[in-house]
């Protein structure tokens, strides 16, 4: 069994409030979850306005799907309204 951890850290630029930032990191988290059925959530200090940092998790019992499905969490928080500027994957 491989349980491959995804963090990402986000830069939300055109956020001025706290809501504009759950706004994308909702987004983000929902179509995470409708397209590929991983657990994803906030993670690190939820006050920050336009910083966001979000931890993915995936469960396969091949290292090889696992690495995929976490690159296509990539793929969609690519697509975002935020700057990807720190990332990070292990796998256990």
């Amino acid at each position: 069994m491989h349980v491959g951890v995804l963090e990402v850290s986000l830069l939300i630029r055109e956020s001025r409030s706290l809501k504009d930032k759950r706004r994308v990191v909702k987004s983000i988290k929902d179509r995470v979850r409708t397209r590929l059925n991983v657990s994803i959530a906030e993670v690190g200090e939820p006050d920050l306005r336009q910083r966001a940092d979000l931890a993915a998790v995936t469960v396969s019992s091949d290292r090889g799907h696992a690495e995929s499905v976490l690159r296509d969490v990539l793929k969609i928080v690519d697509r975002a309204h935020a700057e990807r500027f720190e990332t990070r994957i292990e796998f256990y």
